[in-house]
């Protein structure tokens, strides 16, 4: 499912979140500009739990792989990473900012550009920097200590924008949102009450995130991450309360559904 839009308008312009995306953004051309076979950004700032476990524990990650012609066999080619710069518990934050690849980088920032400016406009534009980052290294921990031996570099903003996610369902009960749903060659466009879809997304992170208790990340994601931001943004928002959330409803657009496109 793809978030199109929210019937929720801010009512204040949104220039944090638009900071954090810029942020992100820039962070995500620098890591393009390293050699396809090296990951020293991923290296040096993602968080490694082991590492920050135990910062002199030794680290090598996969850069490329080579193929035996003969044989067919295929070697992975590692090499250690430094030792830190830095004491590792800070990339609990500092990995935030990182992104595996194009659709990593493209979803995290649409998801955030959609449900980042009511939750910012709701918490203030201070109020909301404290939240996101706090969210992110929350997320951080619930997977660090969901997976505290793992030596692969954790990186991505799911986890903060889970918080934001977390927040919204919260708070914006009454908020609908136009939703792309891919059906293989087909594609439907719904509109789903925001509990809805959000409840749903939240469901597609916990069933896989039980399922990896006990074993290493499945598939390369952190589910635990997703799990624990997003509860991180619900309770801080039953903390904070709902009073005036009500008042968003006269800034309500409407969401009609689109047909199917073919």
């Amino acid at each position: 499912m793809i978030p199109i839009q929210d019937s929720i308008q801010a009512r204040t312009t949104p220039y944090v979140n638009y900071a954090f995306i810029a942020i992100t953004s820039v962070v995500f051309l620098f890591q393009l500009k390293e050699p396809p076979h090296k990951a020293d950004m991923v290296g040096t700032y993602g968080m490694i739990p082991a590492r920050v476990r135990n910062p002199q524990v030794e680290i090598e990650i996969p850069v490329h792989t080579e193929v035996n012609r003969r044989t067919g066999e295929i070697k992975v080619i590692k090499e250690p990473l430094p030792p830190p710069a830095f004491p590792p518990i800070f990339t609990m934050l500092t990995c935030i900012f990182l992104h595996g690849g194009w659709m990593h980088f493209l979803g995290n920032t649409w998801f955030l550009m959609i449900f980042g400016d009511n939750v910012e406009d709701r918490l203030g534009h201070i109020g909301y920097i404290f939240f996101y980052l706090a969210s992110g290294i929350a997320a951080s921990a619930v997977h660090y200590y969901s997976q505290p031996g793992s030596m692969i570099p954790t990186i991505g903003a799911s986890g903060a924008i889970a918080g934001v996610m977390g927040a919204y369902f919260y708070w914006f009960r009454h908020s609908n949102v136009r939703t792309l749903i891919p059906l293989g060659f087909f594609t439907q466009i719904v509109v789903l009450p925001a509990q809805i879809f959000l409840g749903i997304w939240f469901v597609m992170q916990l069933l896989p995130g039980i399922g990896s208790i006990g074993g290493e990340e499945s598939g390369g994601v952190a589910w635990w991450a997703h799990i624990g931001g997003f509860a991180v943004g619900v309770i801080v928002a039953a903390l904070v309360g709902r009073q005036q959330v009500e008042s968003y409803r006269a800034a309500e657009r409407p969401v009609p559904v689109w047909r199917p496109r073919y």
